[in-house]
């Protein structure tokens, strides 16, 4: 594969643009291989006597060792400074906001019986320097990560880039979707630039700092405890749609040479410890593998539905999906309400009023979305328990039950999603009591009085 800052003409790499100046190899899934100097990969072997240039060769697992194949990930990278070369941690304070123990003995998450929405949360003033890190703030989640079962929904919100800093999550894997702002995202394997309408994922164990080239940042964040991302099936929509392999991107490897004090940020079952070292972490010079971040463009989505009647299942919406211990329940689902055609005839358009054995966690990333609350605007977010009652706000109950039929574009110019979990979430103290956004405008009030 061609070094950082190569231009990429090949069929299974991008080409840079402006606005993102980075190459990437694509697919999902895949065994990738990436060197930014020439004949380092070593031939036949992972792991040689001696590496090209003296570099240390370093393993990362992302699975059991003994996992089925298709299941198992791991990489090895080959850097100038192995990671053991470090200074030891120091246990740092807690950060009230973030939370990790969603079990109901813990006093700073509560249980909401009923529907609950945010209006647009605030990024700090420029006067109080604020990175990712020290700006994620949990909403709600499940379970605990020493259990490897469960996940945490954050948003963050930042207005700083990271300097001579790193974070490591060792708890889980995040899915990060930027709402405002660009994150300029550099990793172990190299830099994925990602907009709003992108997602990235950075999985359990690995070292990033985030840039803000475009300023002022605010996103989405679904931390998944105990598994990781894959593909949904596709059942009999056959070999293609939904999301498409080939539109996954990986970063190409890229290092940077650096002696200078840094500081690795940990987070291990819910708490930060700080590593330091001298020199950077971003050192890869190559590697190979399938353990390695990626990102997504969400446009690119491949949307299918009833060309006839009724409305159908969210599950033809769904971009990624998580394993629980169960089988056939998945622990999180990944989906997308975005730009498609609406035909359905002498049908009911919109998702009926409903009640759902899952969990659902909506996020708004651009446009204008009806039917949620008056106040789901870009930067909020919305919630509904298991069995909640829930559907559309009276408003757009009547128009669909009134309007003449014929088809239409719905959702133009709009991004929402929804982190959909088979499991009882718990809401954390920040959401309830502290973000000072959430509001009681509920749609139940307003179809109430129209009944």
């Amino acid at each position: 594969m061609p070094a950082s800052g190569a231009t990429a003409k090949g069929a299974f790499s991008t080409v840079p643009s402006k606005e993102d100046p980075y190459t990437y190899q694509v697919g999902f899934g895949n065994r990738f291989a990436s060197e930014a100097l020439p004949g380092v990969l070593p031939n036949a072997q992972n792991n040689p006597q001696k590496v090209k240039y003296d570099l240390y060769t370093e393993g990362i697992t992302g699975s059991s060792f003994v996992a089925p194949r298709n299941e198992n990930l791991s990489t090895y990278i080959y850097r100038i400074r192995p990671s053991v070369a470090h200074q030891g941690f120091t246990r740092l304070p807690d950060n009230p906001d973030i939370e990790s123990c969603f079990l109901p003995l813990n006093p700073k998450v509560h249980i909401s019986p009923t529907q609950l929405a945010w209006r647009p949360f605030d990024i700090p003033e420029n006067s109080q320097k604020v990175d990712f890190v020290d700006g994620i703030k949990t909403i709600a989640g499940n379970g605990d990560p020493s259990l490897r079962e469960g996940l945490a929904i954050h948003i963050y919100l930042a207005n700083t880039s990271m300097d001579k800093k790193a974070f490591v999550n060792s708890d889980g894997d995040m899915l990060i979707l930027p709402q405002q702002g660009r994150l300029d995202i550099q990793t172990e394997f190299g830099k994925l630039m990602v907009r709003p309408g992108e997602l990235v994922v950075i999985q359990r164990g690995i070292k990033f700092k985030v840039l803000l080239p475009d300023g002022p940042s605010r996103g989405y964040i679904q931390e998944i405890f105990g598994s990781h991302y894959q593909l949904p099936e596709l059942g009999p929509l056959g070999g293609h749609g939904l999301a498409n392999p080939r539109d996954f991107e990986h970063p190409v490897a890229s290092f940077d040479i650096d002696q200078s004090p840094w500081s690795i940020i940990y987070k291990v079952a819910g708490q930060f410890h700080s590593c330091s070292q001298e020199h950077t972490p971003f050192d890869v010079v190559a590697w190979h593998g399938n353990y390695v971040p990626y990102k997504y463009c969400m446009e690119k989505f491949v949307f299918v539905g009833s060309i006839s009647k009724d409305h159908i299942d969210p599950s033809i919406f769904c971009v990624l999906t998580a394993k629980s211990k169960a089988t056939g329940v998945p622990l999180a689902d990944f989906l997308i309400f975005s730009e498609r055609w609406d035909v359905g005839d002498h049908t009911f358009r919109p998702p009926y009023y409903h009640r759902n054995s899952s969990s659902e966690f909506m996020g708004h990333i651009y446009g204008v979305y009806d039917g949620r609350s008056d106040d789901f605007q870009p930067g909020g977010a919305s919630f509904e328990t298991g069995f909640c009652p829930h559907g559309v706000s009276y408003d757009v109950f009547k128009a669909a039950s009134e309007a003449p039929l014929g088809p239409m574009k719905v959702h133009e110019s709009t991004l929402v999603f929804m982190f959909e979990s088979s499991m009882m979430l718990s809401i954390t103290d920040y959401a309830i009591n502290r973000s000072g956004k959430l509001h009681c405008e509920f749609l139940s009030e307003r179809i109430r009085e129209n009944a």
